[in-house]
């Protein structure tokens, strides 16, 4: 893992077209800015796990519906 230390207003650059901005700093709290593409989602890790865990159940159903019809 890459740690880099930022300051607010400060920004870090993923690939050509990705670009993470420090926006504020309160305490243990740092609210981020991130410009990307529209076709490139962006989720917080809880949202992702969620999404990922609704998609294999969907995939299980879909498993067991084609097996029993």
């Amino acid at each position: 893992m890459l740690v880099l230390s930022r300051q607010r207003d400060e920004s870090i650059v993923i690939g050509d077209n990705i670009v993470v901005t420090i926006v504020d700093i309160r305490g243990d709290k740092v609210r981020l800015g991130i410009n990307a593409p529209s076709e490139i989602p962006v989720h917080r890790r809880e949202i992702h796990e969620a999404i990922q865990r609704e998609n294999a159940r969907s995939g299980q159903l879909e498993t067991t519906e084609t097996k029993t019809t």
